[in-house]
């Protein structure tokens, strides 16, 4: 009987911990012409400048008419990447294009990515979390905060979420830090839904939804993900764009900075 016990709460435990890790990163599943492909592709049709478009996301109408195709290689979890590839016909179009916008040498205008930029001071919002509860930027204050910007179909997003807590969670765990994820422009159950498989993965943050982008708007602009740092006064110390390699690190060292003051 004594052994029946411990065995239960020996497999309890296991169970407990095994919620509670971060599940691993999803793979990347590429798709051209409809068929999956490999990254070897990729690059041999980027070098032969045969690549239209790269989507990185897909739709859930897509990758629910991609699974019925390929069935268990396109699951919940997996991030999916389209890459569209020109024909030949087209390809030699575009090369003509390309060849008359490199004599015309027309000037590139750089795009804009931040309408509030490091030592700005962080326009307050209240933020609704997909629990129902409310969390207002300025009662946040005397407390470093974390704002990313984010969206379900955002695959650099989600990749990026499955670094935080190791990167950036648990080293900051018993400090005055908060991390707020914000959807941006999607109605609350995409969110929701979203959520519910991200925390079955162990990512459990503050989900919060912006449906009609009234924050992002006071922001940024263009590209997701965005990363906005603020110290506990309220002043933004350090914005980010993108997921590229370092960010993460990046962001966890000039928190650690502030956090030290």
């Amino acid at each position: 009987m004594k052994k029946t016990i411990f065995l239960a709460i020996l497999f309890a435990t296991q169970l407990f911990y095994a919620q509670n890790k971060v599940a691993k990163k999803p793979e990347t599943v590429i798709i051209i012409n409809n068929e999956i492909a490999t990254m070897d592709q990729v690059i041999k049709y980027g070098n032969e400048g045969y690549v239209k478009s790269m989507n990185k996301g897909v739709s859930e109408e897509q990758r629910n008419a991609l699974a019925k195709k390929f069935g268990d290689k396109i699951g919940d979890r997996e991030f999916i990447v389209v890459v569209e590839v020109f024909t030949e016909q087209e390809k030699i179009e575009n090369d003509k294009k390309n060849q008359t916008a490199a004599a015309e040498q027309k000037p590139q205008v750089k795009q804009e990515q931040f309408i509030l930029n490091v030592n700005d001071q962080a326009k307050d919002f209240t933020l609704k979390l997909v629990d129902g509860k409310e969390v207002k930027l300025s009662d946040l204050k005397g407390k470093v905060v974390l704002v990313n910007f984010w969206a379900t179909w955002c695959a650099p997003c989600l990749q990026e979420f499955y670094d935080i807590p190791s990167k950036i969670l648990e080293p900051f765990k018993n400090d005055n830090f908060v991390f707020l994820a914000i959807s941006s422009g999607e109605a609350e159950t995409a969110v929701a839904k979203k959520v519910v498989k991200l925390k079955n993965d162990g990512l459990d943050f503050n989900f919060g939804v912006d449906p009609k982008e009234v924050i992002w708007n006071q922001y940024a602009m263009n590209a997701i993900p965005k990363n906005f740092l603020i110290d506990q006064n309220g002043i933004i110390k350090y914005v980010a764009v993108g997921n590229a390699e370092g960010n993460l690190d990046k962001i966890a060292s000039e928190i650690k900075k502030l956090l030290s003051k």
